[in-house]
């Protein structure tokens, strides 16, 4: 692992990008103990708190974990797939709003990668997904309901479609989709919405991943996106008038 002291940007970064390399190369694996502060200080050639701080980087990346006590120090952590969920939310949130990134090329991104998993959520999903569903189908019923349980809700009965296709890589990569995407858009149109449009379309799309109906539930999801579009329209277009 090297480093060029010449380069702009900070050494701790090029020292949590070093080690950062080795660990998605294999070159250092899960549970290994990286070196002591004071190795990596001498093998970069660097002060302390330099070390210091590219740790903190590895570490709020879950890429490394401390421990405490005579055998402690900096390990490689495991990442899972859950403990990756929130920060891809995070990223593609900030993504979106600090790029400014349109409704219809977010609902397009979202509504195709979500199509995606419809034939293999078809196949694969188990009872437990299909009564998340089925209950959040009720409660989005509920007359009472907020706007802002609705929009919940809508994140949830999705979510169980994506993960219902029993992929984790899948899951992991909508979770920007549906967790980012989703109540981004559901802001711009919830006022404008049948809830009772939203509901229907939900149904039939539980009824066909129950009905292992993979062309069901895609063409409901086809439906759903033209709806979202046409709302998001014309909420837009209402907004510029105004």
């Amino acid at each position: 692992m090297k480093i060029d002291p010449d380069k702009k940007i900070d050494l701790s970064a090029q020292i949590a990008n070093a080690i950062r390399d080795a660990i998605v190369s294999g070159d250092m694996i899960v549970d290994e103990r990286l070196p002591s502060e004071a190795e990596l200080s001498d093998q970069f050639q660097v002060s302390r708190p330099t070390v210091r701080e590219a740790l903190k980087r590895l570490a709020a990346q879950s890429l490394i974990r401390t421990q405490r006590g005579a055998t402690g120090g900096a390990f490689v952590n495991r990442l899972r797939y859950e403990e990756a969920y929130g920060q891809q939310v995070t990223t593609s949130t900030l993504l979106l709003s600090m790029n400014e990134v349109s409704f219809d090329v977010a609902c397009e991104a979202r509504y195709a990668l979500e199509r995606a998993c419809a034939p293999l959520s078809a196949e694969r999903r188990s009872p437990d997904h299909l009564a998340t569903m089925r209950a959040e189908i009720h409660r989005q019923a509920q007359p009472g309901l907020s706007d802002e349980s609705f929009c919940a809700s809508d994140v949830t009965f999705h979510r169980a479609l994506v993960d219902g296709a029993g992929n984790p890589v899948l899951s992991y990569q909508l979770a920007g989709a549906v967790e980012a995407m989703q109540p981004l858009m559901n802001m711009i149109t919830f006022t404008a919405r049948s809830r009772e449009a939203i509901v229907g379309l939900h149904t039939r799309i539980a009824d066909a991943l129950e009905a292992h109906d993979a062309g069901g539930a895609d063409q409901a999801l086809v439906e759903l996106e033209a709806y979202t579009l046409t709302l998001g329209r014309d909420v837009m277009a209402a907004r510029a008038k105004g």
